[in-house]
C-alpha cells in the first residue's frame, strides 16, 4: 500500500486556535518553526534560558520571550528545539517540573524520546513534526508560499487528537505545502 501523504487539503489549524504554542530555543528549526507559526496565525511564545544570546533576537521578531520553566507553564504545545545533546539537561531542569497533564511535546527528531535520554510521563502527548530540510531552508520556502516536505509521528496519545495538533503544527509552518508523511520516532531516528 502506498503511503498516504498529507497535504493542504488533509491538515487545518484549528487544533491550535486558541492554544499557546511555545518554542524551546531560537536556531535553526526553532526560529523557523515560529516566525512560520506566527505567521499562520498561531500565538507563539519562545522559551529561553535566562543568559541566551538569541532572547534579543527573537525579541526583535516581536516575539515575546520567557524562561524555558515559565514557558512551558504558559504553553499547550510545547517544541523543544534545543539540540539533542542539550535536551536531558533542559528537560530535567525546566521541562519536566512544568508539565502537566494534556500538554503535547513536540520534537523534530525523535532521538530524545526513542533512545530514552528523555521519558516522559503518561499523560502528556508526545508527537514529532521534522521538516526534511535545515531551518533556513524551512523558512525561506515558506516565505516564497512553498513547503518542505515533513514527517510526523506520534509517540504518546492520551488526548487521541495529537495527529490532528501534528498535522497542525506542520501545516503552520508550511510542510503540507510540500506534503507530510507519517513515521514513527525509531523509523525517523533511525533512518535520518
Amino acid at each position: 500500500m502506498p503511503a498516504k501523504i498529507y497535504t493542504e487539503k488533509d491538515a487545518s489549524l484549528t487544533p491550535l486556535k486558541g492554544k499557546t504554542c511555545a518554542v524551546i530555543g531560537f536556531g535553526s528549526q526553532g526560529h523557523a518553526h515560529a516566525l512560520n507559526l506566527r505567521e499562520s496565525g498561531v500565538n507563539v511564545i519562545i522559551g529561553l534560558y535566562p543568559g541566551s544570546k538569541s532572547r534579543k533576537v527573537a525579541e526583535e521578531k516581536g516575539l515575546k520571550v520567557y524562561d524555558t520553566g515559565e514557558a512551558v507553564k504558559l504553553a499547550d504545545v510545547i517544541f523543544v528545539a534545543v539540540p539533542d545533546t542539550k535536551i536531558p539537561a533542559a528537560f530535567k531542569k525546566d521541562i519536566e517540573p512544568n508539565l502537566s497533564k494534556g500538554k503535547t511535546l513536540l520534537f523534530s527528531h525523535g532521538f530524545a524520546v526513542h533512545f530514552k535520554t528523555i521519558v516522559v510521563q503518561k499523560d502528556v502527548n508526545v508527537i514529532m513534526v521534522a521538516p526534511k530540510g535545515p531551518g533556513h531552508i524551512v523558512r525561506r520556502q515558506y516565505l516564497e508560499g512553498k513547503g518542505v516536505p515533513a514527517l510526523i509521528a506520534i509517540y504518546q496519545d492520551p488526548s487521541k487528537n495529537s495527529k490532528k495538533v501534528a498535522l497542525a503544527w506542520a501545516h503552520g509552518i508550511g510542510g503540507t505545502r510540500g506534503g507530510v508523511l507519517e513515521t514513527s520516532f525509531k523509523e525517523e531516528t533511525e533512518t535520518d
